[in-house]
């Protein structure tokens, strides 16, 4: 299972991230920012709190996380068929594990 190891918060709501199988780079989430939820990123100080929760997760608090899995694919370009191509439910990623 790949693993986020390392993210740290950037200007224009980007995140650098670095993954366990050595995939880094950085991730727009500007496309997020100010709806819903996300509205606390207008809060600079806010959006740099950025952590790397204990279930893989990439986290801001306990009401805004992100899915390590689709932020993998976004910083890779793959598709889910390609990180899980012996899961049936790889079909069905982008439901499960979409913002």
């Amino acid at each position: 299972m790949i693993r986020p190891i390392l993210v740290r918060a950037l200007p224009n709501y980007r995140i650098y991230l670095e993954f366990s199988d050595g995939a880094m780079g950085e991730v727009d989430l500007s496309d997020l920012a100010g709806h819903g939820v996300f509205d606390a990123w207008n809060d600079y100080a806010f959006f740099q709190q950025v952590y790397i929760g204990e279930h893989r997760e990439v986290k801001w608090s306990t009401d805004i996380e992100l899915c390590p899995d689709s932020l993998y694919l976004r910083l890779t370009g793959k598709t889910p068929e390609e990180l899980f191509p012996n899961s049936a439910a790889s079909n069905h990623l982008p439901e499960l594990c979409r913002f």
